[in-house]
């Protein structure tokens, strides 16, 4: 009887522990480390959309440009076709397509310029506030025209001139963030990379006249506090291929540069205020690449942004 007792006893009170234990998963070191791969996967692809051109609309478009315009806008984003936490590599479309209005009796577009390309994404680090990755992109620019890109005269036929062109664009994105306290965080954000066309086809009227390789620079400074608050962006480029009447060191022909300020305002949501001024001594609107000129551009902005970092 005694023995009976006992062993109902160590029953019931081994019972529960054997029972918890089965219910419990055990997570082996290979397991965990796998989890935070897939963590740092799923964290970098957001990365990806979040460095992605912003679109904008802007009245009065570039102010400073040799045409006048009612109002401008660009509209980009990001379609993530593949973008798994089991892999370190994505694959998104991208498709950016930028219309000017003209300040004329028909309010025309004519040339609307279209971009559309795919851009492929390795994860070089396991960092994801002080992250580092690369992509290459594939892209088509064409402005939907099919005349003749040169007038009889030897000017640019910007009415209904045909301009198209293909380019491949290697950037190595890294950055670094880090808290101000008060729920404060700031981050800066560099690109270098380099693009290159002359391996696709184009239009051949581009031919020693146009900016077929660039290296390129973009510079984003952030700040959040819940959400992304305002960020100050910096974009320069400089092309290095040869020319006919513009040598290597010819900046007003080579340079494009711009400086924008986008801010939110306490009531916005994914929108900033945009204020940008720059200097295109190659306007990158399609068919319009021989105007060079600095421009003012006020409107307002908007992308797939994000709060502060925990």
């Amino acid at each position: 009887m005694k023995f009976t007792t006992l062993f109902i006893g160590l029953f019931c009170f081994l019972g529960p522990i054997v029972n918890a234990q089965e219910q419990t998963p055990v997570v082996s070191p290979k397991d965990s480390t796998l989890q935070r791969v897939f963590e740092w996967n799923r964290k970098y692809v957001q990365r990806y959309k979040e460095d992605a051109d912003l679109s904008y609309t802007s009245p009065g478009g570039e102010i400073g440009a040799p045409s006048k315009y009612v109002i401008n806008g660009r509209l980009t984003t990001t379609y993530m076709l593949i973008g798994t936490e089991k892999l370190p590599v994505a694959l998104a479309i991208i498709p950016d397509f930028t219309v000017r209005v003209r300040k004329e009796r028909s309010a025309g577009v004519r040339t609307p310029s279209f971009r559309l390309g795919g851009t492929f994404y390795v994860r070089m680090d396991n960092r994801e506030r002080d992250y580092r990755y690369s992509s290459l992109s594939f892209v088509h620019h064409s402005n939907g025209q099919d005349g003749m890109a040169l007038n009889p005269d030897g000017s640019i036929n910007t009415i209904n001139g045909n301009f198209s062109t293909n380019y491949l664009r290697l950037k190595y994105h890294f950055a670094h963030q880090y808290d101000k306290g008060n729920s404060r965080s700031e981050g800066l954000f560099h690109v270098i990379g380099f693009e290159w066309h002359k391996w696709f086809d184009y239009e051949k009227a581009l031919e020693n006249d146009y900016g077929f390789s660039r290296i390129l620079y973009d510079f984003s400074w952030r700040r959040y506090r819940q959400q992304e608050l305002w960020r100050l962006n910096v974009s320069l480029s400089y092309a290095m291929n040869s020319m006919k009447e513009y040598d290597l060191s010819i900046m007003k022909k080579r340079l494009n540069a711009e400086l924008a300020f986008h801010y939110a305002l306490p009531f916005m949501h994914n929108t900033f205020l945009m204020a940008a001024t720059g200097y295109y001594g190659e306007d990158p609107y399609n068919i319009y690449y021989r105007d060079r000129y600095g421009y003012l551009r006020l409107g307002i902005s908007t992308g797939i942004l994000r709060g502060a970092d925990k």
